[in-house]
């Protein structure tokens, strides 16, 4: 008789690119989503939850083919043959919204969504196939006061979770004034010059790895990397990569500065001198609030999607220094980003609709505030009653009631009691700031034994033996003043 073959087990592990987040990580990434959220309300802005799965005819970037759709995407086939995948970001959801219920919304429609978003590329250090997005969102105002808005809102949402004024810099551009500058370099807006402004638009978002020298070699000739790798260049003449050049270092000593180099770049093109008034409109109207250039600026420099927005673009960097993996000193980066998509509505309603609005990113923000030691890395634990008579388990749980009922998290010991030194342990793997201890005698007596176990961490790691004589980390007091002694040393370490 054959030998039965055994199910192998299931390997314990998350799938490639993703990963598990624990205790103090969730309570820090939902305290940094409730700061948001309340930013966001106060500038009068609608939660909005959609579900985690659209059609992928709305999410409109990545089409089927034969078997699956396009990579980008987590996707797969109903039975109705209708293809559908997870979100890969809040933007899509709300214009399939903003279509579906377009008769019953406001106009404009301001609406904040906060969640998981996935794609399916390659994952890499840092960085997931799984992340949170923050978003906030105007949909059906056509002012440039809605652009000048969110970034407010975002400089007011990065100053609410932690990031001081001066550590943060919001740096706004415009897609117009780009146009504009390859129009005025013979690239105008035509089928005919289509790929040669990608390769233009690829090339500009690589100029702060590149530098002038790396850009102006792929807009000419072509370059060659430190591999020996040749690109083949877009074979612009030198008078052209002068002007977008020209555009992506038009940053001047102030905003004035800043917008007379950007108009003389666009000179008499009209989508050029229509995108220099916005930004000078959006200074002008940040200004009056208080928001200058310590916290919002214009840099032509912010290429980065350009190709998908149709005005105004910003995008939050922090300034501050942070070691990476390898050692490297370097500035912390962007966490936030966004602008003016003024056709994506459209695809649903045929109709033009005018859109803005700008995405934060969570975990960005969360390593940021890890790295500069803002947030804690570890959660402060419930107050553990141990279990000395198992018989007695009604009193342990009278006393977790009593300490809830005043505020204070807190939990009876569970596991098995027999070993009260394991006991003591699970309130050290807890992170659990009190211990409570009431055995036969004490309960006889109408005490309880409360150890400070923030204290007795401290004093076994720095203490000498006359400070552990001098100090102690343990009180025996009477049983009806056990919440107030929890609460007082509780209280004295936040």
């Amino acid at each position: 008789m054959a030998k039965v073959k055994k199910t192998p087990r299931p390997k314990a592990e998350t799938p490639k690119g993703f990963r598990d987040y624990f205790g103090a990580e969730v309570a820090a990434r939902k305290a940094m989503l409730d700061a948001i959220a309340e930013v966001y309300h106060l500038y009068g802005f609608e939660a909005l939850e959609t579900a985690a799965v659209e059609t992928v005819e709305a999410l409109g970037k990545f089409l089927p083919d034969v078997d699956r759709p396009n990579e980008g995407v987590f996707a797969w086939q109903e039975d109705d043959e209708d293809w559908v995948a997870l979100r890969y970001d809040m933007t899509a959801p709300l214009a399939r919204v903003a279509a579906q219920y377009r008769q019953d919304l406001p106009s404009p429609y301001r609406r904040y969504a906060m969640g998981p978003v996935w794609r399916n590329e390659k994952p890499g250090p840092g960085r997931f196939r799984q992340f949170y997005q923050c978003d906030a969102d105007t949909v059906g105002a056509p002012s440039v006061a809605a652009d000048a808005e969110i970034c407010a809102m975002l400089s007011d949402t990065l100053e609410a979770v932690g990031i001081p004024r001066g550590d943060y810099v919001i740096r706004v551009n415009n897609r117009k004034v780009l146009d504009g500058v390859l129009e005025a370099a013979g690239l105008p807006d035509t089928d005919d010059n289509a790929s040669t402004r990608g390769i233009v638009l690829r090339t500009i978002d690589k100029h702060d790895k590149f530098g002038d020298a790396g850009v102006r070699a792929l807009l000419t000739e072509g370059r060659k990397d430190e591999s020996g790798d040749f690109t083949k260049g877009a074979g612009l003449a030198s008078e052209q990569v002068d002007l977008i050049l020209g555009f992506v270092n038009g940053k001047g000593a102030d905003t004035a500065a800043t917008l007379d180099t950007l108009s003389s770049l666009v000179g008499d093109v009209a989508a050029g001198i229509e995108g220099v008034k916005e930004l000078r409109d959006i200074a002008a109207l940040l200004e009056t609030q208080g928001y200058g250039p310590d916290r919002i600026v214009i840099d032509p420099a912010v290429v980065r999607g350009l190709g998908y927005y149709t005005g105004p673009v910003y995008e939050a960097e922090l300034t501050f220094e942070v070691t990476d993996e390898k050692g490297r000193v370097r500035e912390f980066g962007s966490v936030a980003g966004g602008g003016r998509y003024d056709d994506l509505v459209k695809r649903f309603t045929g109709q033009a609709v005018p859109a803005t609005g700008m995405s934060i990113g969570v975990d960005r923000l969360l390593a940021a505030l890890s790295a500069t030691g803002r947030i804690s890395q570890v959660e402060e634990g419930p107050v553990v009653v141990t279990v000395m008579d198992r018989d007695r388990m009604g009193d342990y749980m009278s006393m977790v009631r009593e300490l809830r009922a005043a505020g204070i998290r807190a939990e009876v010991y569970l596991g098995n009691p027999k070993n009260f030194g394991n006991q003591l342990k699970y309130a050290d793997k807890r992170n659990s700031p009190v211990a409570i201890i009431q055995g036969g005698d004490e309960d006889t007596r109408g005490v309880v034994q409360i150890k400070d176990l923030i204290l007795g961490t401290k004093l076994a790691q720095n203490a000498s033996l006359e400070e552990w004589k001098d100090r102690p980390n343990q009180y025996e007091v009477p049983r009806d003043q056990m919440v107030a002694k929890v609460r007082d040393i509780i209280e004295s370490y936040s």
